[in-house]
């Protein structure tokens, strides 16, 4: 049109557009910006497929990754081509002319606007429709591969006879598949309507039809389609009603049919379904008869169905059938429940006996001497003596324990010995100066494991190494001790470049040490370090000169971080464990394989059901999957990691577990044979604390087999508080070589207690063969108490010895002045009937950073002893001194002797001095304690200086330094202790413990 306003006629201003100079910078700058985008995402990716490469895992990864894709594009183009489709009818389907209407007007403007845009549009609406489809989809890779490569059960549950498989595996993708086909029947049904309304054939306020006849049987069909999958939807709740949980006051999380669901929710879900189709079908016939009443009559009728049958007539059965005979009608279905949750979580073969909980037996002496082969006494409490091994055999400050150490079997002599054993980790709170080199490059590693004997204590106290110093050296021969990969090793380390590492510090200075492992991601390529920098966010990676021809990134080292990423499909242990295997530091991390598709298994929360005292007191003990509901588990899986390379292997432990066999199909060649588990292995493999945790907690309410007695919760039982400690948390369970009664031998144990509900004497005392690779491995036995007669349990026990006159006033001595007193774990023994308890007890003194042990308390048949000793304890309670207990070990009495006069003079005074201390510690006098103390170390002192002069007036020359050197070395172990064990290291001297 001509410009009627008259004005300029010359050429227009171009007002506001940048020139072509700012044009191009901001051209550039967002092509670089897109550029760096790419690149972040890309080095996610790459650093991701290198680590899964180094260790050996890529089909883990690339498995993962192509079903995540196909899943994306497969069901993200299914939602884009129904949008879009109907998007595309509708507009195809539009009325030639619009009433003039002031609605139809208004959306001319609408129509016209969006004219030229149309086709961008609609690409924009479906891209966007697809990528969140798609998006969603790729998360559900898992139910893929389980409905994929299922196997069966062969076991049937008992209403519809269906193998499990079909819950575990078929019916959660067949509800994932019905919520997508929701979802795109109802937006395609919305883009529908509102293109129908854009264009005319759905008019809100227009006179005339409020709709085309080619809009009414469009979305008739698509509201049929909705309708449809109810139906779909309505046929698989009936065969959910077999997993589906419900709160019932016997059994906390039931899962399964009870007495309402088989006779009111199934016929009502049949009747449902019936309906739904002939209303799918009414919808489908507007087709032909182009109107909306019938299908809206029947559409009524299904949701007022829905009220009345799915849950208006449920309600009045349970209300008038149920509940006024409750037990009777609700038996037939709790035994269903019963049986199938026995099964899921391995709890079907659990051995309950009945044990009187008092001893008859009048002989006292052979009381005492079955308390000796009963059980070997743990006295190191593995949650206690971390401080105790920190200050003796830390030795540097870049080196840690973690809060819990572990308990093992390690043979010496041909006898197996309950061993406490911990790692020294590195701690980077300890490191002289934190920079980057240092943090990185210089402190990379720990250096070997420390062990003692979990039954002795040596004369001060102290653990009785087997394993200590630096290097580490004892009964656990020769190792590679380096340790790159460990629980408290969580920041990531470069290694084998030009920069050296410490390996660790003695008395001739620091040791310097390259590593030589082909664990990590080499960083010789500039692509990988760019792509490090990115992922890392940390630029020096790109340029730092410390990085090299050799360097290699070490990360995700701590064990359950490594498992976790190489088999996704596991759940993982709280609790990994290190062990000496074939001359190598082994992580041992026991893995789960769960699912909560087992119908009729009553259902349970890992996280709640695995926390304890230890992990309430300390972020040290994880919980397993924290908010995981779960009702089957499997042990299925036993993995190591080694500390040094990192390695990565799974190993299958259940061969029957159909779980595992279903991952093993997906994942093939990732889970090694049972039968490739090397004898060396298999002596440190236990059975899992997690596991046993979640079992205990079952059978408080499960260990019945009997429908009325389960109903009406008289046998209930519950896990006891931890009594040692005041965090209100459930006592954890505790590894024990132990005999049960009717057994010729001991056997390494797991063990727990339980107590009425509400109450706090002995219910029963439950404990499982923890010793793999023996026929009885995983059996569950309990032994029950009366239920007409009390028995103390742990916290009446504790309460006893708290309030004991004579126990309290040694109490108090030992609390003088800033001196701490810590319970160690309350063990709980089968004896003759009976139940023997011991707690040792240890001190932590003002100055003394750590705790020693200096009681035991011991209790049985009301009998109660609180002495020096475990033998002392044991022969005040029974009355009698065993006639089986071996002599006194020589690590822990007298020094040896000499045949040097002056040396065995001072070794004389200083077993005097010893003994005088001992009788000082006994009456509670910590002054002549600490006197004694010094007076020990001044004659420890003499008889070094008198074997160095013997030693040097007997040799000259180079032979004159070389005997010096093997004397010094000598007189420095006779110095460390009155003891020549092995704790005797030169961090634990006696000097470092005058305070005590």
């Amino acid at each position: 049109m001509p410009d009627r306003g008259g004005g300029p006629t010359g050429p227009r201003m171009r007002v506001g557009r940048p020139s072509r100079r700012v044009r191009t910078l901001l051209m550039t700058l967002g092509v670089l910006a897109v550029l760096a985008m790419a690149f972040v995402m890309f080095a996610g990716f790459w650093t991701d497929w290198l680590w899964y490469r180094s260790v050996h895992y890529s089909s883990v990864f690339t498995t993962t990754l192509w079903t995540k894709i196909g899943l994306f594009f497969v069901f993200g183009l299914l939602m884009a081509a129904a949008v879009g489709f109907n998007i595309w009818l509708a507009h195809r389907l539009r009325p030639p002319l619009s009433a003039m209407s002031m609605e139809q007007q208004s959306l001319d403007r609408y129509r016209m606007g969006i004219a030229p845009y149309k086709r961008w549009l609609l690409v924009g609406i479906v891209s966007v429709v697809g990528l969140i489809a798609g998006a969603s989809a790729s998360g559900q890779w898992r139910t893929w591969l389980m409905w994929v490569n299922g196997v069966p059960f062969h076991q049937k549950d008992p209403q519809f006879h269906l193998d499990v498989s079909f819950y575990a595996f078929d019916l959660p993708w067949y509800r994932f598949l019905l919520g997508f086909g929701f979802a795109a029947a109802v937006l395609s049904l919305i883009a529908a309507a509102l293109t129908h309304y854009l264009y005319g054939g759905l008019r809100v306020t227009s006179p005339g039809a409020r709709a085309t006849a080619a809009a009414t049987g469009h979305l008739s069909v698509l509201l049929g389609i909705f309708v449809a999958l109810k139906a779909v939807a309505y046929w698989l709740d009936r065969y959910g009603l077999a997993v589906k949980s419900s709160d019932f006051k016997a059994t906390g999380n039931w899962t399964g049919l009870r007495y309402v669901d088989a006779n009111a929710y199934l016929p009502a879900k049949t009747i449902l379904f019936c309906i739904a189709v002939i209303c799918a079908l009414l919808f489908f016939a507007t087709l032909w008869r182009r109107t909306w009443q019938l299908p809206v009559i029947g559409f009524g009728l299904m949701v007022l169905s829905a009220i009345l049958i799915g849950g208006l007539y449920p309600a009045i059965v349970q209300k008038f059938q149920v509940q006024p005979n409750e037990q009777a009608k609700e038996a037939p279905y709790v035994e269903k429940n019963l049986k199938a949750t026995r099964e899921a979580y391995g709890i079907d073969g659990t051995d309950v006996k009945d044990y009187p909980g008092s001893s008859d037996t009048k002989d006292k002496a052979k009381l005492r001497d079955d308390a000796d082969t009963a059980a070997s006494i743990r006295l190191m409490d593995p949650n206690v003596v971390s401080p105790t091994f920190q200050q003796l055999q830390q030795v540097r400050n870049y080196y840690g324990f973690p809060s819990n150490l572990d308990v093992d079997r390690y043979s010496k002599d041909g006898k197996d010995q309950d061993t406490v054993i911990g790692l020294r980790e590195l701690n980077l709170a300890g490191i002289p100066k934190n920079n980057w080199i240092n943090d990185h490059f210089r402190y990379t590693h720990g250096y070997g494991a420390v062990a003692a004997k979990g039954t002795t204590a040596d004369s001060e106290g102290r653990p009785v190494f087997t394993e200590y110093n630096l290097p580490s050296r004892g009964d656990l021969g020769e190792y590679q001790q380096q340790i790159y990969y460990g629980e408290k090793t969580t920041q990531y380390s470069i290694v084998g470049g030009p920069q050296k590492e410490i390996d660790y510090s003695d008395d001739s200075g620091e040791k310097t040490t390259s590593y030589k492992g082909k664990s990590g991601i080499s960083l010789s390529s500039p692509v990988n370090r760019a792509a490090y920098a990115v992922a890392f966010g940390e630029p020096q990676i790109l340029y730092s000169g410390a990085i090299g021809e050799g360097s290699r990134i070490l990360y995700n080292r701590t064990p359950k971080e490594r498992v976790e990423a190489v088999a996704p499909w596991l759940t993982i242990d709280g609790d990994a464990y290190p062990a000496i295997v074939n001359h190598k530091i082994q992580w041992i991390v026991d893995a789960y394989t769960t699912t909560n598709g087992y119908p009729y298994a009553s259902r349970t929360t890992l996280g709640d059901t695995t926390a304890d005292s230890l992990t309430a007191a300390n972020n040290q003990r994880a919980v397993v999957a924290q908010q995981n509901q779960v009702n089957y588990i499997r042990n299925s899986v036993k993995a190591t990691v080694d500390a040094y390379t990192g390695e990565v292997k799974l190993y299958q432990w259940d061969t029957k577990d159909p779980v595992l066999k279903t991952w093993m199909k997906a994942f093939p060649n990732t889970v090694k044979a049972k039968d490739s588990i090397s004898p060396d292995l298999m002596a440190h493999l236990r059975y899992p604390q997690d596991l046993f945790k979640v079992q205990r907690e079952l059978l408080t309410r499960y260990h019945v087999k009997d429908a009325q007695t389960f109903l009406s919760g008289s046998e209930v039982w519950q896990v006891p508080d931890d009594p040692s400690n005041n965090s209100g948390s459930a006592v954890p369970p505790y590894y024990l070589s132990m005999k049960l009664p009717g057994e010729t031998s001991q056997a390494f144990s797991l063990t727990t207690t339980m107590t009425p509900n509400g109450r706090d004497n002995l219910a029963a005392f439950m404990s499982v063969d923890a010793e793999a690779g023996t026929p009885d491995y995983g059996k569950i036995s309990i032994l029950k108490l009366p239920t007409g007669k009390t028995v103390d349990g742990p916290k009446r026990v504790q309460s006893q010895f708290n309030s004991e006159p004579s126990i309290a006033e040694s109490i108090s001595l030992l609390e003088r002045g800033d001196s701490k007193v810590e319970y160690g774990n309350l063990l709980t023994v089968p004896l003759d009937g009976g139940l023997l308890y011991v707690e040792p007890v240890y001190v932590r003194g003002g100055d003394l950073k750590y705790p020693l042990l200096r009681k035991v308390l011991v209790t049985y048949g009301g009998s109660t002893a609180f002495e020096s000793t475990l033998d002392q304890a044991l022969n005040k309670v029974f009355g009698a001194e065993s006639s089986t207990q071996p002599p006194p070990d020589e690590n822990t009495t007298k020094p040896p002797t000499s045949s040097n006069p002056t040396v065995q003079a001072a070794l004389d005074d200083a077993q005097k001095a010893f003994d005088q201390g001992q009788e000082a510690l006994k009456k509670g006098d910590w002054q002549a304690y600490g006197e004694a103390q010094k007076d020990l170390e001044d004659a420890l002192k003499k008889a070094e200086d008198a074997q160095n002069k013997a030693d040097k007036a007997g040799s000259g020359g180079s032979g004159a330094d070389k005997s010096t050197d093997k004397g010094s070395d000598k007189s420095a172990d006779k110095k460390s202790s009155p003891s020549s064990s092995p704790s005797s290291s030169p961090s634990s001297s006696p000097s470092s413990d005058k305070s005590s």
